[in-house]
C-alpha cells in the first residue's frame, strides 16, 4: 500500500478536527481563545447550539399539546355531589335525604335534571 503526503494530510486534519471538537475549551491550546477566528466560532456555535435546543423545544412542546388534545375527548373524569334535603313524611316525622348529582371535572351536571314543561298560555 502506499502512503501519500495528500493522505497523511487528511489523516492529521481528520485528527486534528476530531481532536478540536472534543476540547475543552478553556484549556489553553495552540490557538489564542481571544482572537478572532476561535472567538467567532464560539459565538456560532453558541447561537447554532441555542437554535436548536429552542427548535427540539418547539417540536416536543407540540407533540405534549397535540397528545393532550387527543387524550381530552377520552377523560370521562366525574364525581357525585351529594345535597342534603328535609322532608316530611306522611305520619308527620322530619327526614334527611339525599340527592346525588353527578357532576363533571368543572362542577357542571352531567346529566341535569330536566325543568318541568311549562303549561302553554291560556287564551281569554
Amino acid at each position: 500500500m502506499k502512503i501519500t503526503a495528500a493522505t497523511v494530510a487528511g489523516g492529521a486534519a481528520l485528527l486534528l478536527g476530531i481532536g478540536g471538537c472534543v476540547r475543552d475549551p478553556h484549556r489553553i491550546g495552540v490557538t489564542n481563545p481571544k482572537a478572532p477566528g476561535p472567538a467567532m466560532g464560539r459565538v456560532v456555535g453558541a447561537g447554532v447550539g441555542t437554535v436548536g435546543r429552542n427548535v427540539a423545544g418547539r417540536v416536543v412542546g407540540f407533540g405534549e399539546g397535540v397528545a393532550h388534545a387527543a387524550s381530552a375527548p377520552f377523560n370521562n373524569t366525574t364525581r357525585i355531589v351529594r345535597r342534603w334535603r328535609t322532608e316530611t313524611t306522611t305520619d308527620g316525622r322530619t327526614i334527611q335525604v339525599p340527592e346525588d348529582t353527578v357532576v363533571d371535572q368543572y362542577g357542571r351536571p352531567v346529566n341535569p335534571p330536566v325543568a318541568a314543561p311549562t303549561p302553554p298560555a291560556q287564551k281569554n
